[in-house]
């Protein structure tokens, strides 16, 4: 997970704690040094180290060391080349801060250094840590020259602009920030997360990589898999994820004064949408929502009373689309913010970043020319929104699920325990080859359905893929439990640790649940898997 470095907290104290010695070192010029010379200095007062080649001066740095001095006075560390014991319980990323680079006094001569943090915009090479698309020697069917080119631009976009605040965020739990928020509206990619379609007419596509004609699901999915590298599960939802299940409806059944006055600026992140549908007393049951909408005498507003719970944004967002119980069923309306309406936070497993709302609606007065679709074809509308919302969930899923493969497959190898590699243990073995599976089956089933997206139209989407990205949603989010708790074990105490070397496991494991829940339970969309599947029985199928 190489990109995940920005903003690392590995140590409980700040580079200003530095400051009394940070002159002298700065004042050094690096050496070329012998093991030799490295070896003498081995005492408490003139202490080295080798850590890849690297020869840094602890003498003055040894006190504030948080495993204590005496990790460094062993007779195997003090004079000597730790590397291994280093990468045993560091994080490459250290060695990248300037407080650490400042240690750094030298170098062994006629060596070069071996591990680097990938730069941003690279691939990794570490097997199984990109899709077979992105490995050298592998081939797909389904991705042209031009998609490569935009994931090429999308990643280093990530790398850039979206991990570092991504890390700063899960950090202080604030929204995401809006300098970021904006620079993503520069490049169009608020609108390019909404998928294809004829919002992005006139756009200019990620400077102009690809045409708005030309954009398909292939080139949203590549976004919403390089997105979800930054491994900030919270941040994820944060970044207007109310606006890719929100906005859907207002496109598509809004009316054309509606879209004029709402859509540009929310596509602009110069407003935020959500969709509120959920409910205390109905998650998965849609039909089953006690939020009502009551028409005034004069028949020009409606009249909203209720609440939802779990809103994805809400917190933050200006414009809600809103499940309804009206006289003629169930409603689908835009709500904005104003009198009557309150957002409260809501704490969950990941980050208050995401901005999940309980909202409450107090006779909202709201124009009937805010209703989206037919009075009581409300359903309807949120169905059609469901394929496209849980096909997203897909997409971080699995690519999620590869970053965990990644940082699995880095720690074994690295990684000793009696005396050997993690590796060498068969039951470890075990768990990075079920990992691995999982991963790559459920990216090749995504594709799979992708590729089916791109050549059927929406409406053949919604009555032949309904079921299958169904039964996908439900698993790969079983898959993702299943990878989280395997990988804690092959982390042990790093695992649930915040900081350090499992921070991105460990964070993994407890905001993964959240991803079995959204657009459906596990076991609501396995089941409506089969449903599918059983309305197209054919009547004269028989054993």
């Amino acid at each position: 997970m190489h990109s995940l470095t920005a903003g690392t907290k590995d140590f409980a104290y700040s580079p200003q704690s530095l400051s009394p010695f940070l002159p002298t070192i700065m004042s050094k010029q690096l050496k070329q040094l012998t093991r030799e010379e490295v070896a003498k200095h081995n005492k408490p007062d003139d202490l080295w180290i080798i850590v890849d080649a690297k020869v840094y001066d602890l003498s003055r740095f040894k006190s504030l060391h948080p495993g204590g001095i005496a990790a460094l006075l062993d007779d195997e560390v003090a004079g000597q080349d730790a590397t291994e014991a280093f990468f045993g319980l560091h994080r490459i990323e250290v060695l990248e801060k300037p407080q650490y680079q400042r240690l750094q006094i030298g170098v062994i001569e006629g060596e070069t250094s071996t591990y680097r943090p990938l730069v941003a915009g690279e691939l990794s090479k570490v097997p199984h840590a990109e899709p077979t698309w992105l490995s050298d020697g592998y081939f797909s069917p389904y991705y042209s020259e031009n998609h490569r080119q935009f994931q090429k631009a999308v990643r280093k976009f990530m790398d850039e602009y979206i991990s570092p605040d991504a890390q700063a965020r899960e950090e202080d739990g604030k929204k995401p920030d809006q300098s970021v928020l904006d620079k993503m509206a520069e490049v169009n990619l608020h609108a390019m997360r909404m998928g294809p379609g004829k919002h992005l007419q006139g756009r200019t596509l990620m400077g102009g990589i690809v045409k708005p004609e030309e954009f398909d699901y292939f080139h949203e999915l590549i976004i919403t898999q390089e997105f979800a590298r930054c491994g900030a599960r919270g941040y994820g939802d944060g970044l207007l994820g109310g606006k890719v299940i929100g906005l859907p409806p207002v496109i598509n059944f809004g009316s054309e004064e509606l879209k004029a006055r709402v859509v540009p600026d929310v596509l602009a992140a110069k407003k935020f949408i959500c969709l509120a549908i959920s409910e205390a007393q109905a998650g998965s049951d849609v039909m089953g929502l006690q939020t009502t909408a009551v028409k005034t005498e004069d028949g020009k507003h409606w009249i909203i009373n209720g609440s939802k719970k779990w809103i994805t944004n809400g917190v933050f967002a200006d414009y809600f689309t809103v499940g309804c119980k009206t006289e003629d069923g169930f409603t689908v309306i835009l709500v904005e913010r104003g009198p009557g309406v309150e957002t409260r936070q809501i704490k969950t497993s990941y980050s208050t970043t995401a901005g999940t709302a309980f909202i409450t609606f107090d006779n909202v007065r709201v124009p009937v020319g805010n209703t989206l679709g037919e009075e009581g074809g409300g359903i309807f509308v949120i169905l059609s929104n469901f394929n496209h919302e849980r096909w997203v969930m897909c997409c971080a899923s699995a690519r999620s699920q590869r970053a965990i493969v990644e940082e699995c497959l880095k720690w074994a190898t690295q990684r000793k325990a009696f005396g050997k590699p993690l590796t060498s243990l068969a039951v470890v073995r075990s768990k990075l080859a079920g990992m691995i599976e999982k991963a790559e089956s459920t990216q090749n089933w995504l594709e799979n359905i992708t590729y089916q997206m791109c050549n059927m139209t929406y409406k053949q989407q919604a009555s032949k893929l309904a079921g299958q990205i169904a039964f996908l949603k439900s698993y790969s989010t079983s898959c993702a439990q299943e990878t989280a708790r395997d990988a804690v074990q092959v982390f042990g105490g790093r695992g649930v640790t915040k900081t350090g070397m499992g921070r991105f496991i460990e964070h993994y494991h407890r905001t993964v649940p959240f991803d079995s829940l959204l657009g459906g339970t596990e076991d609501v969309l396995a089941d409506l898997g089969v449903r599918q599947a059983l309305r197209a029985m054919p009547a004269d199928a028989r054993l």
